[in-house]
């Protein structure tokens, strides 16, 4: 069985030129947008935020139910989303599920966007 090579928003954005230095093809905007506007929402670029500077760079929902105005389950959502685009590792640990952020793929966004705002 063929495994057909399909890259996660943050492999597509680690793959690409900085924006100014050449553009995007249609397929890499296609793939990179989700990442785009997973961080476009207020409550999950504050997630981001706040598992990067939690203490250790991980955080669970526990840690982070109190700086928000929103249920146990909607900020899990959030923090799936992140996941889901790779922004954001987890890991199981009894219960809870800690969220860790990704460097590379941080690193890789600001490589990506650089240069732009010059």
């Amino acid at each position: 069985m063929s495994k057909s090579l399909t890259l996660t928003p943050v492999e597509t954005v680690a793959c690409c030129s900085p924006l100014a230095q050449e553009p995007l093809s249609a397929d890499q905007a296609e793939r990179i947008s989700p990442l785009l506007k997973a961080l476009g929402d207020p409550v999950r670029l504050r997630l981001l935020s706040l598992v990067a500077s939690h203490a250790d760079g991980e955080a669970c929902v526990c840690d982070l139910q109190d700086a928000f105005d929103l249920s146990q389950p909607t900020i899990s959502h959030h923090l799936k989303v992140l996941h889901e685009v790779g922004l954001l590792d987890r890991s199981k640990r009894g219960v809870w599920v800690y969220y860790r952020v990704v460097p590379t793929a941080v690193a890789d966004l600001g490589a990506l966007i650089a240069g732009v705002a010059g």
